[in-house]
């Protein structure tokens, strides 16, 4: 087998490398960014619109106001916000200042955000008030020293913003009362006094380099204790090309960058949505920002307004929108990339999505690890292929056993992979770092995968969540899929529970879209499509299924039910 048989098969233009030293530094990309499109529109959110020039200001001014706080360099600044505009601001913010950004998930209890606070030694944090009672409730037990509130509506413009912050806080209720403690030297400050200090100073070089950690990015918890992903300058740099590379051929269609429209349903605190935000900083195009996909009406009436082209979101969000019943009133033909991730893209929605959109689902897969996308789909295909597809540019995939041997195509094994844009480790935890790489540079990923002779590499699942049925493997993924496309099955999700005489049996959750389909109805359907061994025991039917905050599922709380 060739070392890279991908390669033959990327789209026409495609380059097989990228080069992050091309940029000194991240802010280095920002920056230019910043000043070649000041013109242009960044980011839309309520319909009020934020430019590239904007950007350049309000992040300086934030930047320039951490800097006065006496931060020491490298300092780790946390920043727990949904998809507003304050977002891109404070991360650039902390970046340009010479700090290390922590992206924390705005819907954290306070346990979780103690923990991540604490972990990752995070010194100053930009939240949205709608969060702050969370942070109230741990703070004294953190390192935090440094607090900049905002609220809804303070980058939305004058009298509407101020209309937007009053209806967030009094007429929706949505932000419940809190107290920071401003002991021990802690200070307290809100968003707009923050700029308004910084605007009158100037922001100092911020004196990093490709090598300087930009993100710790903390794992979803889903298979354990969340860690923190040490991703450098260059690994972000890295990942940024490696996505504009990929995406070309389905962009490149749109014509002018600046009429780009990515939508950010997604939550851009996640590695996900953070690198397609990047992207478009260094494209020059622009965001639609959705602040709670959750609210499919809202979304789906967003979606409506204005031409988008890329849509990157999990199955789940996918499935949510298909559901809804203005979502077929949509024009869908500007639409030049439907990008699932985060999660296993399922055939049955997929099916659903390019009937309905006349757009391909491209599936790719990534993790927190490897700066989003490790591999992708190639945007040109035609058909949902249920594979994750080839690795992106400069970017080398492993299929190993436990002991490090890489196997040949075909064979089941460990997904490995090795890049720029691969982390530099965990947040000190040195043994965890060393027992996630293998002798020759290869990350280990927990996912089990098959890769095919063209270099086309198949999920079959996460290594503790396979089932394992009288000494046959099962894998939950294969199960859903196939169930995803019975008549009348919304979600479902399968897990092994135990089993005196086959050790462990297969149990499966529903979420159904007709209310009539029955447990014999799915178990005929399996029994059509699936081997003796993979067929569920049982079947459950649910409201809904547990979910993280950005859609995947949890089957380790499905397991426990």
């Amino acid at each position: 087998m060739d070392h890279r048989p991908w390669l033959a098969h990327y789209p026409e233009g495609v380059a097989h490398t990228v080069d992050p030293d091309r940029y000194a530094s991240l802010p280095q990309l920002l920056e230019e960014a910043f000043k070649a499109y000041a013109e242009r529109p960044f980011s839309v959110c309520m319909d009020r619109w934020m430019s590239y020039g904007e950007l350049d200001r309000h992040s300086a001014a934030l930047g320039a106001w951490l800097q006065s706080l006496g931060l020491e360099r490298g300092a780790r600044v946390a920043v727990m916000l949904p998809n507003v505009p304050q977002f891109a601001v404070a991360m650039a913010a902390v970046l340009r200042a010479g700090y290390t950004c922590v992206n924390v998930n705005p819907l954290y209890t306070a346990r979780e955000l103690r923990h991540q606070l604490s972990d990752s030694g995070a010194s100053a944090i930009v939240i949205l008030e709608n969060f702050a009672h969370t942070l109230a409730e741990v703070v004294e037990q953190t390192g935090v020293r440094h607090v900049a509130v905002t609220a809804m509506g303070d980058l939305l413009g004058g009298s509407y913003g101020a209309w937007i912050t009053f209806a967030v806080r009094h007429l929706k209720k949505m932000v419940p009362p809190y107290q920071l403690p401003i002991t021990n030297g802690r200070s307290v400050t809100p968003w707009r006094e923050a700029l308004q200090a910084g605007a009158g100073r100037t922001l100092a070089p911020h004196g990093t380099s490709l090598d300087d950690a930009a993100f710790l990015q903390y794992t979803g918890g889903t298979t354990g204790l969340s860690k923190g992903a040490e991703l450098t300058q260059r690994n972000i740099v890295a990942a940024v090309l490696q996505a504009e590379a990929w995406f070309a051929p389905a962009l490149d269609r749109v014509g002018d960058p600046a009429k780009v429209n990515s939508i950010a349903a997604l939550p851009l605190y996640h590695i996900f949505a953070l690198t397609l935000c990047l992207l478009a900083i260094r494209q020059g195009s622009h965001l639609t920002l959705i602040p709670n996909p959750r609210d499919i009406g809202k979304f789906v009436a967003v979606l409506k307004k204005r031409p988008f082209h890329l849509l990157p979101a999990v199955n789940t969000l996918f499935n949510a929108l298909l559901q809804h019943p203005d979502f077929k009133t949509i024009d869908f033909k500007p639409l030049a990339c439907t990008q699932a991730g985060g999660m296993a893209a399922s055939e049955g929605t997929a099916r659903a999505w390019q009937e309905l959109t006349c757009c391909t689902m491209v599936e790719g897969w990534g993790m927190s690890e490897t700066c989003a996308i490790g591999t992708n789909n190639p945007v040109t295909a035609t058909r949902f292929s249920g594979t994750i597809g080839l690795p992106l540019p400069g970017i080398d995939i492993a299929i190993k056993d436990d002991e490090g041997r890489s196997l040949p195509a075909g064979s089941a094994g460990e997904l490995c992979i090795r890049g720029p844009n691969v982390m530099r480790g965990y947040w000190n935890q040195p043994e965890e770092t060393a027992q996630a790489f293998t002798a020759d540079g290869f990350m280990r990923t927990g996912d089990i995968a098959v890769m095919d002779e063209q270099g086309s590499t198949r999920i079959v699942d996460r290594k503790k969540d396979m089932i394992l049925v009288s000494g046959f493997n099962v894998y939950p993924n294969e199960l859903e899929n196939v169930i995803s496309l019975c008549p009348g099955v919304l979600e479902c999700a399968a897990v092994g529970v135990a089993d005196e005489k086959q050790g462990e049996a297969i149990k499966v959750f529903v979420v159904r879209k007709d209310q009539s389909l029955s447990e014999d109805d799915v178990l005929r359907f399996c029994q059509e499509r699936l081997t003796g061994y993979k067929r569920p025991r049982s079947i459950e039917f649910r409201d809904s299924l547990p979910k993280t905050n950005v859609g995947k599922i949890l089957r380790r709380e499905l397991r426990h039910a």
